[in-house]
């Protein structure tokens, strides 16, 4: 039980060093692997389910070969790669914008550490190390966020593409 609050109270203080931007990339990075955790759950239950249901649809057409059912065709996996790439593109732009906060947080810093010398003068390197520390810990977050997002969303992507490959190719016209 210690250990639990003892790990809590290092995240408090982590949190309190890096400042509110900080705390704006912690919600950034959540929301991101919120996001990413949803769209593997999606993969495993609703993807599967929507597949066999478009399969059996196809399937019991008597005729496939017409324009009317090519266009059927295109519609079905249109509408299961449009529900594919749901979320992805506001995956891609949380990792975009999780570096970006990181830089605001390090001019967030920097104007701190100008305002210190700017009073103290540049002799006082105990104030001015807080600001340089309130610089640098949001960079590093949300850098990590980022690369994190990088792996995650280029692993989303090939998937969503292999499925949709894969539906195209099990909605066979001949049969």
């Amino acid at each position: 039980m210690y250990e639990l609050i003892d790990a809590f109270e290092n995240v408090r203080d982590f949190m309190e060093k890096g400042g509110p931007v900080l705390t704006a990339i912690f919600i950034i990075i959540f929301l991101l692997w919120a996001l990413v955790f949803e769209r593997m759950m999606y993969f495993r239950t609703g993807h599967r389910k929507q597949v066999n249901e478009v399969m059996a649809s196809w399937e019991a057409r008597s005729e496939r070969t017409s324009w009317y059912a090519t266009q059927i065709r295109e519609a079905m996996i249109s509408q299961v790669t449009m529900d594919l790439r749901s979320n992805l593109s506001l995956i891609k732009t949380l990792v975009a914008i999780s570096p970006l906060m990181g830089l605001l947080g390090t001019v967030w810093g920097m104007i701190e550490v100008f305002d210190v010398m700017a009073i103290l003068g540049s002799s006082n390197v105990k104030a001015m190390a807080a600001g340089v520390s309130k610089a640098t810990i949001p960079t590093m977050a949300g850098m990590v966020g980022a690369l994190s997002g990088v792996f995650a969303s280029s692993y989303l992507e090939g998937r969503m593409n292999k499925e949709a490959e894969l539906l195209e190719d099990h909605l066979t016209k001949d049969h």
